[in-house]
């Protein structure tokens, strides 16, 4: 079926975006951080996947799940969403990480003395 990659794509990005949304661990913590390395996170491997290409390393297989739109050749219009996609995962799990590391407001502090003071 024509699309479906790019159907799962949009529909991951979604679920991402609402844990992202719910916990504020990127996007909805600082906005224009997370666009700006988004951004430069997907050109990067753009640049990366062009170099593949033009050295022959990276050719676009057939598939009946892809919609059959090539942005260049080897490039399929689904490859630049899977970057975004990419990028956005990396900068939501490191989000969730950092916030998993750092102390809780409602934890109570620890002494240095083991308790015994």
């Amino acid at each position: 079926m024509p699309g479906l990659y790019l159907l799962a794509l949009v529909v991951s990005i979604g679920g991402v975006a609402l844990l992202d949304r719910r916990f504020r661990l990127a996007f909805w913590r600082d906005r224009r951080s997370t666009v700006i390395a988004t951004a430069i996170g997907t050109a990067f491997f753009l640049v990366w996947d062009a170099v593949g290409i033009a050295t022959g390393v990276f050719v676009k297989g057939e598939s009946t799940l892809l919609l059959g739109v090539d942005l260049a050749p080897h490039l399929p219009l689904e490859e630049p969403v899977f970057l975004a996609f990419l990028c956005y995962l990396a900068l939501v799990c490191f989000g969730a990480a950092s916030a998993r590391a750092r102390p809780s407001a409602t934890e109570p502090r620890r002494s240095g003395d083991g308790g015994r003071g």
